[in-house]
């Protein structure tokens, strides 16, 4: 995964206020987490700053948060520390959470918030889902969020402002994303994300990075999953909808 050098001090910004604190953002799988038995191990492999799995941590899930982006870990780290939520902090790319990691070790593995589409392509996506799907135990779950992709596409390069200011840490921002889409599915696309602060004497101070997206058809996805193993369980894609989540097990 490419990116998230700027961004981490900054990303609260953008998570939405149902998420931005971390029984808020574990409340929004508890379906997923009332079968768990106490204890349970449980991997977000794509933690960002870190709300889901410090409120996993805080149900009394045995929680490792991990990271391609070292900023995103130390925020992670940072609000476990402040929540007194224990849990392993990881800085890993999904392909390397195995030199890590144990396999079979682990009953759910999260990879939410639309991460994986940074993974670089077909190859990338595939090493990324085999890693995870090594990590799980038997009858072990893998939850992922995405983007749906195919309506992204159809939208064009295009700059979206959002309609609101957002307040976080007293302060308000305004956020946009410039999204550059290429011409074909397998090219290389970029989203710019900037967020805009409002400063105490009225100034502006700005915050942006441009990251890499490689977008996938969720029949891909579906395939790729099959391909490492996992058959999927339960899914919400509906091509007209924004976004969707996929549960997929052994």
């Amino acid at each position: 995964m490419a990116g998230y050098g700027s961004l981490p001090d900054v990303y609260e910004w953008l998570i939405p206020d149902a998420k931005m604190t971390p029984a808020g953002a574990a409340a929004a799988f508890s379906d997923l987490l009332t079968s768990l038995p106490p204890g349970a191990r449980v991997l977000d492999c794509a933690c960002g700053t870190g709300q889901l799995a410090v409120g996993l941590a805080g149900l009394g899930l045995d929680v490792v948060a991990a990271d391609a982006s070292g900023g995103m870990v130390r925020r992670t780290q940072e609000l476990a520390d402040d929540e007194g939520a224990p849990l392993q902090a990881l800085h890993a790319a999904w392909e390397e959470l195995p030199d890590h990691l144990d396999d079979s070790t682990f009953d759910l593995v999260f990879c939410v918030g639309n991460s994986l589409g940074h993974a670089e392509g077909a190859a990338g996506r595939s090493a990324a889902l085999a890693a995870m799907a090594r990590l799980l135990n038997p009858g072990g779950r893998l939850v992922l969020t995405s983007r749906t992709w195919e309506l992204e596409r159809s939208r064009g390069s295009r700059l979206d402002v959002w309609d609101r200011v957002v307040r976080r840490r007293g302060r308000d921002a305004v956020v946009a994303y410039s999204w550059q889409i290429a011409q074909r599915w397998e090219q290389e696309h970029h989203l710019e994300i900037a967020v805009a602060q409002l400063e105490p004497d009225g100034s502006v101070r700005a915050c942006s990075e441009r990251l890499s997206i490689w977008p996938f058809r969720y029949e891909e996805l579906v395939a790729q999953l099959a391909d490492v193993g996992l058959t999927v369980g339960t899914t919400t894609f509906d091509p007209e909808a924004d976004g969707y989540l996929v549960v997929a097990g052994r």
